[in-house]
C-alpha cells in the first residue's frame, strides 16, 4: 500500500486499546491451483448420511489417488453439523434435505479453484432442485446425495499473517458499470503489484442481474487472487417464495450462503444477514412491520437460527486465540442508517455474546459508506433497533467500489466519480493480519488514491448554495422547477475569502477517510504551531448531525451538480441520452442534477474555525493525521481578499478600450 493511505486500525488480540502498526513486505504472487472437488455417486435413493476424505492433493487433479494422505483436523460442515477429520482425513455428516457441503480451509492449507480464481470447497445438494424456474436459472435438481464427497487440499506456506481486500458494493448493473469496475478496483490491485492472499467481496457484488456473475469473475481473476463472495440484498433471486430459495441462483454461481476459511492466524466467517422474502418471523419483532404490509417482498438484517446454531458450533471449534473476521453484507450497525431497523441486524446482541472476548473484527458493506467503529462506540437508535450499545470489538463498513452506485461525473480515468454517501471516493480496505495484531488501510481508487482526506472551506456562500439546492431537492419531483436553483457554477470560489466572509463563520474541514475515534488532526497555518481540530461526531451515544453546517463541501461540491444529465446526442439510441444508471434508464437529458446521496453529514468530520481578523494575502493550512502510529500531510491554499473580484472574463473592461489599427 502506498505510504499515504491512512491505516485506519489496528490493535493486538490480548489488549484490543493497545494498537501495534505492522511492517507488511512485499507478497509474490500465488501460483494457480486449478481444480474441482470429487463427487462420486452411489446407489439411488436417500441416505442419511454422506462422507469422504480431506486429502493432499499432491498432483493438482482434484482426484484423490492411490499414496494421496488425508489431512487430519480438518473442519466438514454441512451448514448446521461441523465435524473435524480423523487421522486418515476421512469425516461423516448427516445429509439435510437442502444443504451446502463444504470444507473449512485450514490454516497451512488451501482449497483448488477454478479457472477465474473462485475457490471450489462446497457441493451443492438439493435434491429436486429450486421449486419453481427461477429468472436466473436457481439451483438444479441433484437427485439423492453422493455417497463420496473428497476435499482436494494443497499445502500452502505456513505463517501467521495475512492479507485480504475487502471489497464493498462493486454493485454492477450493466456490462458498462462492469467496464468501470475493470477500469478501476481490477486495475488498482494489478498495478498495485502486492498480491493480497484473497479478495473478499461483502456483498452486492451484482445489482440485481446475476447473470453479470461469470463476466465479474473473470474480470476478477486479473488480480490473480482467491476471490470469496458474501451474499447481498442485490445478489437473491427476487423471484424466489422464501428465504430457503432466495440464493438458489448464488449458491450455483458464486458460493454456498454461509461458510467459513482460514488464512494465517484468522478464521473468516462468511455469514448471509440478509433475509428475503422476510415474514411473520421478522415481523413479530417491533419496527419490522414491513415484512408483511406493502405490494412488494422486501428483507431484513438478520441472521437466521440455523446459521447461528453453525457460527456457535463453529465459534466452540476454534482455538481462542484465533482471530474470527466475521463477513456480511447488512451492517451489524450504522451511523448513517443508525435508526433502521431493516438496514441493520437484528440479533447483534446474540452475535456480540456468542462471540465473548474473543479478538474479533466484523466488515459489511451495504450503506456505500466507510465508517469506522472502534470499541466503545456507540450512536443514538442502535439500543432501540437491535439491542446494543458500545461496541466490544471493530466493526468496519468497508466503503463502496461503486461509490453511490456509479453516480457523478466522468474522472480522469473515464469511470464515474462517484462519491460515496459521506464524502469518501471509491475505493477498498485491504486487512492485514500477523499473529495477534491487525490492521487495515482504506485505498481510495482513482486520483484519489494517494490522498487520505478532503480538505475544503465551509463559507456563508457555500451555506446559502447548498441550502438552497437542498430545499428544492426536498420538494416533489414531479411538480418541483425542472431546473435546480443552483448549478456549480453559482457557488463563489470558496478558497477565496473577504472580511464578510470570515465575519460570517468560514471553517476548515477535513473530511479524514478513514477517521474514527482516537485519530487525532491539527492544522497549522502558514507554518504557524499545530492547533488541534474538533471531530463533529464523538460515537458516544448522540445522533447525528446534518445539513450544510455538517456537510464535507469537497464532496457536497461534486454531488450537487452533475453535469452528465445534460448529455445527448442525435445518435438515436434512447439510452445514450441523458444519464442512464444502474438498472434505470434517466429520462434525460436534463439540467446538471444533484446526485440521490449528498455528503450532508459524517462520523469522520473535523473542523476548525478560521480566525475573523485573518489579513489578506495567501494561506498555507497543512492538516495531519494521526492515527496508530501513522501519520499523513495534506494542505489546503486559500486566499483572503479586501473585496471578491470577479470571476469570469471582465469584458467590460476590456470593451472600454480599442487596440488601434492593425500593426503594418
Amino acid at each position: 500500500m502506498p505510504c499515504a493511505a491512512l491505516l485506519i486500525l489496528c490493535g493486538c488480540a490480548m489488549a484490543p486499546h493497545e494498537r501495534v502498526a505492522l511492517e507488511r513486505p512485499e507478497t509474490p504472487a500465488i501460483d494457480p491451483y486449478i481444480a474441482g472437488i470429487e463427487v462420486i455417486g452411489g446407489a439411488a435413493g436417500p441416505r442419511e448420511t454422506l462422507g469422504g476424505h480431506a486429502f493432499n492433493d499432491a498432483n493438482r487433479d482434484g482426484r484423490r489417488q492411490p499414496g494421496e494422505a488425508g489431512v487430519p483436523g480438518v473442519l466438514v460442515s454441512n451448514g448446521l453439523d461441523i465435524v473435524r477429520t480423523d487421522a486418515s482425513g476421512a469425516y461423516r455428516l448427516p445429509v439435510r434435505a437442502d444443504m451446502s457441503v463444504f470444507v473449512i480451509q485450514p490454516k497451512g492449507w488451501r482449497t483448488p479453484t477454478n479457472a477465474a480464481w473462485v475457490p471450489q470447497f462446497a457441493y451443492e445438494h438439493k435434491p429436486d432442485g429450486s421449486p419453481k424456474s427461477l429468472r436466473f436459472g436457481g439451483l438444479p435438481p441433484t437427485g439423492p446425495a453422493p455417497e463420496t464427497i473428497n476435499f482436494p487440499l494443497l499445502p500452502a506456506p505456513e505463517k501467521p499473517d495475512a492479507s485480504c481486500l475487502i471489497i464493498g458494493d462493486s454493485q454492477t448493473y450493466n456490462n458498462t458499470e462492469l467496464g468501470y469496475l475493470r477500469d478501476s478496483l481490477v486495475t488498482d490491485v494489478v498495478d498495485n503489484r502486492v498480491r493480497p492472499d484473497c479478495a473478499i467481496y461483502v456483498g452486492d457484488v451484482v445489482g440485481d442481474d446475476l447473470d453479470l456473475m461469470p463476466r465479474l469473475q473473470t474480470l476478477g481473476a486479473a488480480m490473480r487472487t482467491p476471490q470469496y463472495f458474501v451474499h447481498g440484498n442485490h445478489d437473491f433471486d427476487f423471484d424466489a417464495d422464501s428465504d430457503a430459495d432466495s440464493a438458489d441462483s448464488w449458491r450455483r454461481l458464486a458460493a454456498p450462503a454461509y461458510y467459513a476459511f482460514e488464512i494465517g492466524d484468522a478464521l473468516f466467517v462468511a455469514l448471509d444477514n440478509v433475509v428475503y422474502p422476510c415474514g411473520a418471523e421478522d415481523a413479530a419483532r417491533p419496527g419490522r412491520e414491513f415484512c408483511v404490509t406493502g405490494d412488494r417482498k422486501t428483507y431484513n438484517g438478520r441472521v437466521t437460527d440455523t446459521q447461528m446454531t453453525w457460527l456457535k458450533r463453529l465459534v466452540e471449534m476454534t482455538p481462542p486465540d484465533r482471530r474470527i473476521v466475521l463477513l456480511h453484507h447488512i451492517p451489524f450497525v450504522s451511523f448513517v442508517d443508525q435508526s433502521s431497523f431493516q438496514h441493520q441486524t437484528d440479533n447483534l446482541a446474540e452475535i456480540h455474546k456468542l462471540i465473548g472476548d474473543r479478538p474479533a473484527i466484523s466488515f459489511a458493506g451495504h450503506t456505500h459508506t466507510l465508517e469506522v467503529f472502534r470499541p466503545g462506540d456507540h450512536f443514538a437508535g442502535w439500543r432501540e433497533t437491535v439491542g446494543v450499545g458500545a461496541l466490544p470489538f471493530p466493526h468496519v463498513i468497508a466503503g463502496a467500489t461503486s461509490g453511490s452506485w456509479w453516480n457523478g461525473d466522468f474522472g480522469y480515468d473515464g469511470v464515474p466519480m462517484s462519491l460515496g454517501r459521506l464524502g469518501e471516493p471509491r475505493g477498498y480496505v485491504v486487512f492485514s493480519v500477523s499473529g495477534p495484531n491487525y490492521d487495515l488501510d482504506f485505498v481510495p481508487l482513482g486520483p484519489a488514491r494517494d490522498s487520505a482526506m478532503s480538505l475544503s472551506l465551509n463559507t456563508p456562500g457555500f451555506r446559502a448554495w447548498f441550502n438552497a439546492i437542498d430545499a428544492w431537492r426536498a420538494e416533489p419531483a414531479a411538480t418541483r422547477d425542472p431546473v435546480p436553483p443552483r448549478s456549480i457554477n453559482d457557488l463563489p470560489d470558496v478558497k477565496l475569502l473577504t472580511p464578510a466572509d470570515l465575519a460570517g463563520g468560514v471553517s476548515l474541514t477535513a473530511n479524514v477517510w478513514a477517521g474514527a475515534t482516537g485519530t487525532e488532526v491539527t492544522v497549522a497555518l502558514n507554518g504557524g504551531a499545530p492547533v488541534a481540530m474538533q471531530r463533529t461526531q464523538t460515537a458516544r451515544g448522540e445522533t447525528s448531525l446534518s445539513g450544510a453546517e455538517y456537510s464535507d463541501p469537497w464532496a457536497a461540491m461534486r454531488q450537487l451538480s452533475v453535469g452528465r444529465t445534460a448529455l445527448q446526442s442525435r445518435s438515436g439510441n434512447a439510452r445514450a441520452q441523458g444519464f442512464v444508471g444502474g438498472s434505470r434508464v434517466a429520462t434525460g437529458p436534463r439540467p446538471p442534477q444533484p446526485t440521490g446521496s449528498v455528503a450532508d453529514r459524517s462520523p469522520r468530520l473535523w473542523r476548525y474555525a478560521l480566525p475573523a481578523n485573518l489579513q489578506p494575502g495567501a494561506y498555507v493550512a497543512e492538516v495531519t493525521v494521526r492515527d496508530d502510529g501513522k501519520v499523513a500531510r495534506q494542505s489546503l491554499v486559500f486566499e483572503v481578499a479586501a473585496e471578491r473580484p470577479q470571476p469570469d472574463w471582465r469584458d467590460t473592461r476590456w470593451d472600454a478600450f480599442q487596440n488601434g489599427p492593425p500593426v503594418r
